[in-house]
C-alpha cells in the first residue's frame, strides 16, 4: 500500500487530516495527485447518513498524473486530468456497452464510499492528496480550463449535461433551469452555449442579476402566480435541479405541448398528477452523472465555449467550515478546496 493524506470523519461528521492507504498501482492505473476537489450536497447527505463509518468524501476533482501502470496508454506524468464520482463499471451489460457507465446493472464504483470490484476494499475519495484510478475512468483536462474551477464539472456539469444533451437542446430551444445553485448555474451556462433561449425559475427576483451575468435571457418568479401563468405551456425543456421534496405540478404547467421536465435535483420520492402529464403529453424524465463518452465530451465543450463552475476556493484546512455554509446554502455557487496545503 502506499500513503497519502486526506481529510476523514470517524465518530462524528467532523473531518481530520489523516494519513490514508492507497493500493500500489494496478497494470490500468494511474496515480494522480489531487489539486483541487470540488464539494458537493451529496457529501454532506453521505457524511449525515453513513452511520459512523470512516468516510472520505470527494468525487470531483482535478489533478496531475504522478505515476502510471505498466498497461496505461492515454496518460503519462505531469498530464493534467479530471476524475468525477464514478471509477469503474462492469464493463459488460448493455448500458456500459453503450457508454452509459452511470447506469451499470450491477452499479457503478463510486468515488468515495464504493466497493472496489478487484479487492473489496471501500473507496476513499477525492478530499485527499493523492487518488489511484483506473486509466478508463480518468480524463485529460482540456487546456484552457482553470482545473479549480473545472473541478466541479465533473459532477454538476455532467448531471446537468448529460440531460440537456440527451432532449437534443439547441437554438430554438426554450429552456427553463428551476434552481440556481451548485447544479442550476451551469444548467444555464450550458444551455446558454448550446444556443437555448433560457430562463432561470426561482423563488424571489434577487437573483436576477445573477442570472443575467450568467447569460439567462429571463427570471420567472416562481412564487408569483401571475407570472407562471402568463408562463404556461412556455418551456420545451424544464431542467429542475431543487435539492429538496417540491410540488412538480407548477413546473410541469410551464412545460410545452411534447415537452420535458428533467428532474435531477431531488432524488426521493414524487407523485405526479396524471393530468399534469396528459394535458400536452408531458413527459418527466430523471439523470445522474454520465458515461465516459458524454463526460469527456462535455469536458471539450467546455474548453471550446469556456464553460467552468462559478467557484469560492478555500484551502482543504477549512473544509469544516466549507460544508457548514453549504448546508445553509451560503455559497455561490460552488466550494471547491485547495489540496495544496496537505503537501
Amino acid at each position: 500500500m502506499r500513503t497519502t493524506v486526506g481529510w476523514r470523519a470517524d465518530a462524528g461528521d467532523a473531518l481530520r487530516r489523516v494519513p490514508i492507504e492507497r493500493r500500489e498501482l494496478r497494470a490500468d492505473d494511474v496515480a494522480v495527485r489531487v489539486d483541487y476537489c470540488g464539494v458537493c450536497h451529496t457529501d454532506l447527505h453521505a457524511l449525515h447518513s453513513r452511520a459512523g463509518r470512516p468516510l472520505v468524501p470527494g468525487h470531483e476533482f482535478t489533478g496531475v498524473v504522478t505515476e502510471v501502470g505498466t498497461a496505461v496508454t492515454r496518460f503519462d506524468t505531469g498530464d493534467a486530468v479530471a476524475v468525477g464520482n464514478i471509477v469503474d463499471s462492469c464493463g459488460v451489460c448493455r448500458m456500459c456497452l453503450l457508454g452509459q457507465e452511470n447506469f451499470c446493472y450491477e452499479f457503478p464504483t463510486l468515488t468515495y464510499d464504493g466497493t472496489d470490484r478487484h479487492d473489496g476494499s471501500t473507496t476513499l475519495g477525492g478530499y485527499s492528496r493523492e487518488y489511484v484510478v483506473r486509466e478508463g475512468f480518468t480524463y485529460p483536462l482540456p487546456s484552457g480550463l482553470d482545473p479549480a474551477a473545472a473541478a466541479p464539472l465533473l459532477c454538476a456539469g455532467i448531471t446537468v449535461w448529460e440531460p440537456l444533451r440527451a432532449l437534443n437542446v439547441g437554438p430554438g430551444t426554450r429552456v427553463a433551469v428551476a434552481g440556481l445553485g451548485g447544479l442550476g448555474h451551469l444548467a444555464v451556462k450550458f444551455a446558454v452555449a448550446l444556443g437555448a433561449e433560457t430562463t432561470v425559475i426561482s423563488r424571489t427576483p434577487d437573483k436576477a442579476e445573477d442570472a443575467r451575468r450568467l447569460g439567462a435571457h429571463d427570471l420567472l418568479v416562481s412564487t408569483d402566480e401571475g407570472q407562471l401563468a402568463a408562463a404556461r405551456d412556455r418551456f420545451d425543456v424544464l431542467i429542475d435541479t431543487i435539492a429538496v421534496e417540491h410540488d412538480l405540478g407548477p413546473y410541469l404547467s410551464l412545460v410545452a405541448m411534447d415537452g420535458t421536465l428533467s428532474q435531477v435535483g431531488y432524488l426521493g420520492p414524487v407523485t405526479v398528477a396524471t393530468m399534469s402529464l396528459l394535458a400536452g403529453r408531458k413527459k418527466l424524465s430523471s439523470a445522474g452523472s454520465g458515461g465516459r463518452p458524454g463526460t469527456a465530451a462535455m469536458l471539450e465543450f467546455c474548453a471550446e465555449h469556456g464553460v467552468t463552475a462559478d467557484i469560492e476556493l478555500v484551502p482543504s484546512s477549512k473544509v469544516n467550515e466549507a460544508l457548514e455554509r453549504l448546508a445553509r446554502n451560503d455559497v455561490r455557487y460552488r466550494f471547491v478546496l485547495d489540496l495544496s496545503d496537505l503537501s
